[in-house]
């Protein structure tokens, strides 16, 4: 891959972007090679937790200028298939088995926030920068507007999203579009500290099995939402690592996963 680099150490995937002197943007030939590393990454028995990261001062800056321009000249039906490839990548990311930890030295800014919100978890700079920015150049932040509302509601996605305001490390913690801020000199430590103890504390199977209940969730009524969860409750009941887990439990013992 010319962009995006891969690396296992310990049971940690890092998925890097590697375009910093384009400050990471995006344009097809990334999103095709994010697209592999994350399947890479999902079928690697030795990953067991993924974190996104990027090389450089910036996260990602969204589409590159030549990107941009090229979307000018786009049939309509070019336009739909590559939104269609970029909205795969942010289906894969939100659905995948693993969980995926976005760690954000820097500006995320329109397509590059929307990276780092579709991940299950993020930690950020104080020094990072957050922006939905497609409306100031008569552009719409559609396919990441489905994960927005989710993940902070209405009515802070309508402000971010109908203003284009660009907002602090801070401020996005405290609306709930990331998970922590922490000095940039303390951004790696943290990032790996959170990686683990995922790693040492749960079952990959509560965890894929916990993305795909958040995720199937939405958009379900009451009577649908009981028979959805009933169902996925019987389910890890029956399975080796709750009977594990339990065990461990009941003889107080120390299991390791």
């Amino acid at each position: 891959m010319k962009w995006v680099k891969y690396r296992v150490e310990g049971r940690v995937g890092f998925i890097t972007l590697s375009r910093p002197e384009k400050k990471n943007a995006l344009n097809d030939v990334l999103v095709q090679e994010l697209k592999s590393g994350f399947i890479k990454a999902f079928s690697d028995e030795h990953c067991k937790v993924v974190v996104l990261e990027a090389e450089g001062d910036v996260f990602s800056a969204g589409a590159d200028l030549s990107y941009l321009k090229q979307l000018q000249t786009n049939s309509f039906q070019e336009n739909l298939e590559d939104s269609r490839s970029l909205a795969a990548l942010f289906e894969l990311i939100y659905e995948g088995p693993k969980v995926v930890i976005a760690s954000i030295q820097g500006h995320a800014i329109a397509g590059g926030c929307g990276l780092a919100t579709v991940c299950d978890l993020s930690i950020a700079s104080e020094e990072a920068s957050f922006g939905y920015t497609e409306v100031k150049i008569g552009f719409i932040p559609a396919i990441v507007s489905y994960f927005l509302l989710r993940k902070i509601g209405e009515s802070k996605t309508r402000e971010l999203l109908l203003t284009g305001k660009v907002i602090s490390a801070q401020l996005a913690l405290e609306i709930g579009l990331i998970n922590d801020t922490v000095p940039r000199s303390e951004l790696q430590s943290s990032v790996l500290q959170l990686a683990n103890k995922v790693i040492d504390h749960c079952s990959s199977m509560s965890l894929a099995s916990t993305k795909k209940l958040i995720s199937g969730l939405y958009n379900l009524d009451l009577k649908e939402a009981m028979q959805f969860t009933s169902k996925m409750n019987a389910e890890a009941r029956s399975s080796k690592d709750c009977a594990r887990g339990i065990n461990a439990f009941l003889n107080k013992e120390k299991i390791t996963w």
